[in-house]
């Protein structure tokens, strides 16, 4: 090529056609945008998606599920458990194995340093260290829950909503006296989960019950040595609740919300 001609074509302005991506499609962009050390893209979850408006009019991808209350628009409702935990209600609603029995522990001993004056609402639906004939866990469960029921300055409001049986109905008679109770269709046991005589745990069994429930140890020493049934009214009779709590439709009663609330309950 002659020099003059390079030289014309190399002094030549040179136009570059530059294509922006609109932040729109970026932020719907899946894969293939971020590729990992082994040479696969990067992929999100599935996910709903919503479209909201940016400044200029544009629209834009958004993962955030709106939640619609009224007019307004609000995130997603936190899980149960976690909004349970922040109105201090602490639910047993399984057999008292160790996993149980760590969790029940922990969230005593933090509400307790939240605030010791608060009371802390314990709703029980267990069937104690046994299901049937098959045995889940250990009396010394139940006693380990119970130590620190009596350990914590923060009262304890004991309420039965299922099913109370063996140790379980151990730990219900255990709450504060006046505010342990149990809803209408609520089943109570007491029995002794082991078979030899004279057993240490046996014996701080017997010892709990009858201080719970005003019965002497005799008594109580019968009653536990073959499965004893309780309907809410006989486990008031008994000693082991206070009240029973009645529900919306029932003529006895106001209410179940305005009982659980009488009770502080709820």
């Amino acid at each position: 090529m002659h020099p003059r001609r390079l030289i014309s074509q190399l002094s030549r302005p040179v136009h570059h056609e530059t294509e922006f991506t609109p932040i729109s499609r970026c932020l719907s962009v899946r894969s293939s945008v971020f590729p990992n050390q082994r040479g696969r893209s990067w992929t999100e979850r599935p996910s709903f998606k919503s479209l909201v408006v940016t400044e200029r009019g544009r629209r834009a991808s958004s993962s955030v599920i709106p939640f619609s209350r009224g007019s307004a628009l609000e995130p997603p409702p936190p899980d149960v458990s976690s909004f349970l935990f922040r109105q201090r209600i602490v639910y047993l609603g399984m057999a008292l194995v160790p996993p149980v029995t760590r969790l029940i522990l922990a969230e005593f001993l933090y509400l307790q340093h939240e605030d010791e004056k608060k009371p802390i609402y314990l709703y029980i639906n267990s069937t104690g260290t046994m299901k049937g004939d098959k045995t889940y866990g250990h009396e010394t469960e139940a006693l380990a829950i119970y130590d620190i029921m009596s350990y914590i300055k923060t009262p304890i409001f004991t309420l039965c909503v299922g099913n109370a049986w063996g140790e379980a109905a151990m730990l219900l008679a255990a709450g504060a006296r006046g505010n342990r109770a149990a809803l209408p269709s609520a089943k109570s046991i007491i029995v002794s989960t082991v078979d030899i005589e004279g057993d240490i745990y046996h014996i701080l069994k017997v010892e709990v019950l009858s201080r719970h429930t005003g019965k002497p140890p005799e008594v109580i020493e019968a009653d536990i040595r073959r499965p004893k049934y309780f309907s809410p009214s006989e486990a008031v009779e008994y000693g082991i609740i206070d009240k029973v709590l009645y529900n919306e439709k029932s003529p006895e009663d106001k209410g179940l919300v305005t009982e659980l609330k009488a009770s502080q309950l709820m």
